[in-house]
């Protein structure tokens, strides 16, 4: 009966999940889609804690409450900025989370053959699981775990200098150590050994190494990355975090945790590759630490001068304007400027000026950062404009307005290929007649590219912080 309880409940999660990921495409279904999560992942605890083998409801609740008293002081005091390094460290709890699960199989294996061979039996759901299988299964258990701890150990480390990276705590240029790839490579052949190894016979410690191979490949795979892929590469971390779940559900024979990873898995690649796609990387160049990513020369000088401008002159340029496009960026989270940029939109469309919003894929350093502030301040959703679909519109445009974006509005992107951002396809804001870019200062982004963008003749820079810069310029709006 209570198996036939959590099989019911485990498919209803799965299609509450499902759902969740399918609302998550669209901006207006985005929030509906939400509740969909938090319902199916309540409904999954449930059947779990209700479900046969569980014996610890002390323990587990307890460690339920701890868990959502942390998440819930995340939840409230964690900015929209921070939320790329939030979702990075978060793939890292999964990535040990798998780890010591799988040590805690390989143990049990363990205990359950040598109780077997002393002619005991062990208690638990899993042990009895163990007992059960034939030697062929336990092999196929062992690979599942192994898969299970290289992938969790890779995504750890490689989370850890994520989240470093995207918060300041670690250099954003690419790193790698002497050898480069070629240490990389070694680390997986020697991890491919120690596998066979493991699965041969020769002990746990063959387990141990390999996961300190594993362990180094993801530390040294994101450091080789550089700031300007971060966005992609907090993608593909949720990917192998993912099936690193979907390979400990099948080592703890849970169905649901398998659907899951198996949704997160495929999603986050799909993700991956879309972002890819959008800045014209090479998925796997990505995925192997920047493989052949290098930029082969010097990049472009820059030349002329950064002209400023006051909220006077900006606001004298939009009074006068017909058609405004407003890019946003990490600049405009920063400043928690969203807001302010809001009722300025509502006030130039009060006077039957067409506005628009400009979204990059990856502005922000997250997917769908600045379509989340937007919609935050009541921005409507059809006003908000994918990069394809309002480039070609840019040269007829009276003026664009950028705020704290540097390199999805950078033409070295199209006239440098020594950049390192060469090929990326990027908002071409500079075809307009005016550029207003809202800006701290006259330092590069986050990725350290300069910007031949604000050297152009037709661009102006609004400096200071973001809100202050927009607090101002709105009252001058007639």
């Amino acid at each position: 009966m209570e198996y036939g309880f959590t099989i019911a409940t485990y498919v209803v999660a799965a299609v509450l999940f499902i759902l969740s990921l399918g609302g998550l495409s669209g901006q207006e279904s985005a929030k509906r889609a939400v509740w969909y999560g938090i319902a199916g992942m309540a409904i999954a605890v449930i059947g779990t804690l209700i479900g046969p083998g569980q014996g610890l409801w002390p323990a587990s609740l307890v460690l339920i409450a701890l868990g959502a008293g942390v998440g819930y002081q995340l939840a409230t005091k964690v900015q929209m900025t921070q939320m790329p390094e939030l979702v990075a460290i978060m793939h890292s709890l999964v990535g040990l989370a798998a780890v010591i699960v799988g040590f805690n199989a390989d143990i049990t294996i363990n205990m359950v053959q040598a109780a077997q061979s002393a002619g005991d039996a062990l208690e638990g759901a899993f042990a009895t699981l163990v007992a059960k299988k034939a030697p062929v299964e336990i092999t196929i258990l062992r690979v599942e775990l192994v898969l299970g701890i290289w992938i969790g150990a890779v995504t750890f480390t490689g989370s850890v200098i994520a989240y470093g990276k995207l918060a300041g705590k670690v250099d954003t240029s690419a790193k790698q150590l002497p050898g480069g790839h070629l240490l990389n490579a070694a680390a997986a052949a020697g991890s491919l050994v120690l596998m066979f190894a493991y699965l041969g016979g020769m002990g746990s410690w063959t387990l141990v190494l390999l996961t300190i191979l594993a362990l180094f490949i993801g530390y040294h795979l994101i450091m080789g990355i550089g700031g300007a892929d971060m966005p992609v590469v907090v993608s593909m971390l949720n990917s192998y975090s993912g099936w690193a779940a979907a390979a400990i559900g099948f080592s703890l024979g849970n169905d649901l945790l398998i659907v899951v990873g198996a949704l997160v898995g495929s999603s986050g690649a799909i993700l991956s590759y879309i972002m890819c796609k959008a800045m014209n990387r090479s998925f796997v160049s990505v995925i192997l630490g920047g493989f052949g990513g290098a930029a082969k020369g010097d990049q472009m000088a820059v030349e002329g001068e950064q002209v400023a401008i006051d909220a006077g002159g900006v606001a004298s340029a939009l009074n006068e304007a017909d058609s405004i496009v407003i890019v946003p960026g990490y600049g405009m989270a920063v400043a928690q400027a969203q807001q302010t940029v809001a009722e300025l939109t509502r006030k130039l469309r009060a006077q039957g000026k067409e506005v628009r919003f400009a979204i990059h894929p990856v502005a922000g350093r997250l997917p769908g950062h600045m379509n989340v502030l937007l919609a935050e301040a009541k921005v409507p959703y059809d006003i908000v404009l994918e990069m394809d679909e309002i480039n070609d519109d840019l040269p007829s445009t009276d003026v664009v307005i950028v705020i704290g974006s540097n390199d999805i509005v950078n033409p070295a992107a199209q006239d440098d290929p020594n950049s390192p951002i060469a090929g990326m396809p990027v908002l071409e804001v500079w075809k307009a007649k005016q550029v207003f870019v809202s800006k701290r200062g006259q330092g590069t982004g986050y990725s350290g590219i300069e910007n031949p963008l604000f050297y152009k003749d037709n661009t102006r820079m609004f400096y200071g912080d973001a809100k202050a810069s927009f607090d101002s310029l709105v009252p001058l709006i007639d």
